[in-house]
């Protein structure tokens, strides 16, 4: 299926994962909606895309908000949720649930709230994508939330996809990947952990922005798979 002359909104497409799939589409010939919270990023991310591609700044907590931004959008071709903060690692017995909720608001119901209002959008043939992490297949000590999200998106993508055909939803499950999600760590302190991390996994590297955005295109392109989770991890669950 080609994406030449398609609409491709993603959700979370101003850094990371997402913009990659933004500016992929863009080279594809589609045409990338980014939505970010922050306008500046918005429109910073407009700036660096291919000639033609829109975005708008949206609180993705805000259903409202949400809903209002998808009845005034033009029809569209494939939803892409990547939007995300960086996950609080630790502990169960240390992590406050406020706190895990908050997390559970963006990532889950985030989702959720966006394919509530977007899925009647989009156009015949035309995708959902969502995005969940390997730590609901193999979670480590202190990834208890983390490992707790992804799996909710997975069970979330199979009922979507039976709810919602002939819609088709999938699911990009990332491995390790270098994106702004760990800015927060001093970057010395960053490199050395991608390049332990690298050297554990069987392709010798963590993944990049770019190698995920692959495969959220080859999803909206491959016309008979739905309900699906396409796991990108350079061998993570295997070692």
């Amino acid at each position: 299926m080609d994406l030449k002359g398609k609409r491709v909104v993603v959700l979370g497409g101003t850094s990371g994962i997402g913009y990659a799939v933004a500016e992929a589409a863009g080279r594809a010939g589609a045409t990338p909606v980014v939505v970010s919270s922050r306008q500046a990023n918005v429109e910073a991310a407009i700036a660096r895309l291919p000639q033609g591609a829109e975005g708008q700044a949206l609180d993705l907590r805000d259903e409202a908000a949400v809903a209002a931004f998808f009845a005034k959008a033009e029809a569209f071709d494939h939803l892409v949720f990547t939007a995300g903060e960086t996950l609080q690692l630790g502990p169960l017995q240390e992590t406050s649930l406020d706190t895990a909720r908050a997390f559970f608001e963006l990532r889950y119901w985030g989702a959720v709230t966006a394919v509530k209002h977007g899925a009647a959008r989009i156009r015949g043939g035309g995708s959902i994508v969502l995005t969940s992490g390997i730590a609901g297949r193999r979670p480590q000590a202190g990834w208890t939330l983390g490992a707790s999200i992804c799996s909710a998106m997975e069970g979330l993508t199979r009922a979507l996809a039976v709810e919602l055909a002939p819609l088709r939803v999938n699911l990009v499950s990332p491995g390790f990947v270098r994106t702004p999600l760990w800015r927060d760590m001093p970057e010395a302190q960053r490199e050395a952990m991608y390049q332990a991390a690298g050297e554990k996994l069987p392709v010798g590297r963590v993944g990049e922005a770019t190698d995920l955005a692959e495969a959220y295109l080859f999803l909206m392109r491959q016309g008979f798979a739905t309900g699906q989770t396409f796991v990108v991890d350079g061998g993570g669950v295997l070692v």
